[in-house]
């Protein structure tokens, strides 16, 4: 069997290869689970995904910050609600699986402070239940307006849905001007028994779980549906406030529940990390018998200004991190694999099981990731496995049992041609884990899940053209590429005439249509899938280059890396040499030119406007922190730099405005003052910011 690679072993070649799948795994994953409320994971597998894209990114992080996943977070608001930009982001967390990593989570704080060993590191410890996000703001002491997570900068308006929830009160006394209250919105395990007995006799959707089930009840056009559905909510966090009535996160709890609302009792404040995993051992053993569903412990630092300094990384803050319970297991048999081809080409194999109930739900499916995954782990059909399921339909093959083993189990061969019509080639460049078609948009599935990323929440967010629609509109020849979307109009006659889709669906998709004809920039870069360029990478490119007439000319004179166009773009911090090949070689293909000149005419391609920063005078900038800085660890001043809206990067070159510098600044000083960059000392950095 092959294993994979130790973090000491493998280079950086193959630690880019290995980083880039698995952010475009994890990437499909988080729409999945966030956007569609229908995950083809377990939350064990995606958790080992992310652990394994952490740890690399952690020994080669100049590669793995420039990936998607380190800054996606959930997945962008569906059709059928309004949308609602958070004032402040509604943030994913950072995973901990073991007392190891909780002990190390601390141990990062007090880096970050710079605290000494003897000081107080407060821990508020809560259940973390298994349901979804919502806010909830008040003007005035009343409810008016509440939204889910969505991505993290916008959510759903589901304002009417959340004022059919009882825990969810109209009115607070004695509350600030604004308040936002955050939490978590579930169902408990009785009302998710009785709703799916209730579907089942109605001939309706019955749910995995009861995650699942909280997100399809609160996301129902029909608020008074969602009144029938039991919803509950737990307060845990907070957005906007104009007063702040606390500076402890133990005392905002304590102030949820005079506002009137439900805080879990089981949270508690710890002083230690021996306290903090006591309480981990005390919830999971009694984990059992609560009426909802948990899947771990949340710790958070007590103290609010050091959760301001602290900040967030991407994703997630710095201050909070989800102790993870082990997944539960069973057994099963493998049956058969197949092969599901996706739009880069990437073949992945899946597992087709033998159905088993694990969990509270009946699984028959997994992803086996790659072949070498399936050569590790010594896979073979008809084995007798072990899976884990924690929390989603689809289970992780942790082990084959070999003494199950029959002696007819067939040994996978991995086919070397695409299943696809034009059964192209599959190859596996060498260094990468994933063997792809070589048809291109030949292979029809290549060219179907292209149309799909294209028009995904996280794209161009077309509301009504989901997957199947792409598929039946490939197949009759309506939509060969993106820009014939937008040329559907002509065919509303023909289109309403269809099986299942009468005038009024009709209607409805054109209009959603015509409504994305204005998109901006990193949107559209987003959706024209191309290889290692997910949501945040999008934006850095949009953000740069502002204009698709500019990104476009810069992506074709950055074809000859002696140019200034290659330069500017690998200097682009988070966009390395690797992402710019990916870039360069779209850019080469007279098939993507056709493809973003039809676009162009079809659509608004706005002009990128970065987000509202506050009045200061590094706003825009770009800086380089060198040396050893006195007051705060450089990491803490990167990250109030980035709060004012300043891009800080790793190398000095003409356009940095500042070079901040500590003690033993070293070479990079020497370059500022060679270019005649300004260079300012840690306190006049203090001084700049505070003005």
């Amino acid at each position: 069997m092959t294993k994979r690679k130790s973090l000491d072993e493998i280079n950086p070649f193959e630690a880019e290869t290995e980083l880039t799948i698995l952010a475009q795994e994890i990437t499909s994953h988080d729409e999945f689970y966030h956007g569609r409320d229908d995950p083809v994971i377990t939350d064990a597998e995606y958790d080992t995904l992310r652990r394994r894209f952490e740890a690399l990114g952690e020994r080669f992080p100049e590669i793995a910050e420039r990936l998607a996943p380190l800054t996606s977070i959930g997945a962008a608001p569906g059709g059928g609600f309004g949308k609602i930009a958070h004032r402040r982001p509604m943030l994913s967390l950072s995973n901990a699986f073991d007392a190891e990593e909780v002990n190390e989570f601390i141990k990062r704080i007090r880096r970050f402070l710079t605290l000494s060993e003897e000081e107080l590191v407060e821990i508020v410890a809560e259940p973390k239940i298994d349901g979804l996000s919502a806010t909830l703001r008040y003007e005035g002491g009343r409810f008016v307006q509440g939204a889910t997570r969505g991505d993290g900068t916008t959510g759903e308006d589901v304002t009417d849905n959340l004022r059919s929830i009882d825990d969810i009160p109209d009115r607070l006394y004695g509350a600030p001007a604004i308040v936002e209250l955050r939490g978590e919105i579930y169902m408990r395990k009785d009302a998710f028994t009785a709703l799916n007995a209730s579907q089942e006799a109605n001939g309706g959707k019955v749910f995995a779980n009861t995650r699942n089930a909280a997100a399809g009840s609160l996301r129902q056009l029909d608020s008074s549906v969602t009144a029938t559905r039991k919803l509950q909510f737990f307060a845990y966090s907070w957005g906007e406030v104009s007063v702040m009535p606390t500076d402890t996160h133990w005392g905002f709890l304590e102030q949820f529940r005079e506002w009137g609302f439900e805080t879990n009792p089981l949270t508690r404040l710890c002083n230690s990390l021996d306290e903090v995993l006591a309480c981990y051992m005390d919830i999971g053993a009694c984990r059992a018998e609560l009426p909802y569903d948990i899947d771990g412990v949340v710790y958070k630092v007590n103290r609010l200004d050091w959760q301001n300094r602290l900040g967030m990384v991407s994703r997630a803050p710095r201050w909070a991190v989800a102790h993870k319970f082990p997944a539960e297991q069973a057994e099963t048999v493998l049956n058969a694999i197949d092969i599901q081809v996706g739009r880069t080409g990437a073949m992945t194999p899946v597992a087709r099981l033998q159905p088993v109930t694990v969990a509270g739900a009946v699984v028959s499916n997994a992803t086996l990731h790659n072949e070498g995954e399936i050569r590790r782990k010594d896979i073979r059909i008809g084995d007798t496995v072990v899976i884990q399921r924690a929390g989603d339909v689809i289970p992780q093959v942790v082990r084959v049992i070999e003494a199950k083993r029959p002696n007819d189990s067939q040994v996978y061969v991995f086919p070397e041609i695409c299943p696809c019509p034009v059964a192209a080639r599959a190859t596996r460049p060498k260094g990468e884990v994933v063997r792809r078609c070589g048809g291109g948009l030949a292979c029809p599935f290549q060219a179907v899940e292209r149309l799909k990323h294209f028009v995904s929440r996280d794209a161009l967010d077309i509301g009504g053209l989901g997957q199947k629609q792409v598929e039946a509109f490939w197949k009759d020849g309506l939509v060969r590429r993106p820009g014939d979307i937008f040329r559907l109009s002509g065919y509303a006659k023909s289109l309403k005439e269809r099986e299942g889709m009468g005038d009024k669906s009709v209607d409805n998709l054109l209009a959603a249509i015509q409504e994305r004809r204005s998109i901006s920039l990193h949107r559209l870069i987003y959706a024209l899938g191309i290889r290692q360029v997910g949501q945040a990478t999008a934006r850095l490119l949009a953000a740069n280059y502002l204009t698709l007439e500019d990104w476009r000319a810069a992506m074709l004179a950055a074809k000859d890396e002696t140019t200034g166009a290659y330069s500017d773009l690998v200097n682009i911090d988070q966009i390395g040499r690797s992402v710019a090949g990916d870039l360069i070689d779209f850019f080469n293909e007279n098939h993507n030119l056709e493809i973003l000149a039809d676009l162009e005419q079809e659509l608004d391609i706005q002009t990128y406007e970065a987000p509202a920063t506050k009045d200061n005078p590094i706003a825009g900038k770009t800086l380089v922190f060198t040396g050893t800085l006195e007051n705060m660890g450089r990491a803490e001043a990167k990250s109030q730099a980035e709060s004012l809206g300043a891009k800080v990067v790793g190398s000095v070159s003409k356009k940095t405005d500042y070079v901040v510098i500590g003690a033993d600044a070293g070479s990079k000083a020497a370059r500022a003052e060679a270019l005649g960059v300004a260079i300012i000392t840690e306190e006049d950095w203090s001084k700049l910011i505070a003005r």
